[in-house]
């Protein structure tokens, strides 16, 4: 009799340690893929938009160009289709001139 339980309890802690085993694969599983989701996931960080992270000195010679570029079409074209045209160009163009200017992102 004493023989047969620890026959059983012998089976019953092998079958625990297996469980046990197999658990402590799925929990390193699980956390190595959450630290490599973690790692690839950028972090959620505050972005200044347009020109607030610029220096009031660079937002003034932004806005300065800007508006130097827009008057100088308006002053010198005399079509209306091409001074539309040209505004449109000078605003569309204006984010890659501080790029390239900064060298930075707008």
């Amino acid at each position: 009799m004493s023989k047969d339980r620890a026959r059983r309890r012998a089976e019953r802690d092998a079958i625990r340690a297996a469980a046990e085993s197999k658990r402590l694969r799925t929990e390193q599983r699980r956390a190595r893929r959450q630290a490599l989701l973690r790692k690839m996931t950028p972090r959620d960080r505050r972005r200044a938009w347009l020109l607030a992270r610029r220096s009031p000195g660079e937002r003034a010679l932004i806005v300065g160009v800007g508006i130097g570029l827009l008057w100088m079409v308006w002053y010198l074209v005399d079509s209306w289709p091409l001074r539309i045209g040209f505004a449109l160009l000078v605003l569309l163009l204006l984010p890659v001139l501080v790029i390239v200017t900064f060298d930075r992102r707008v």
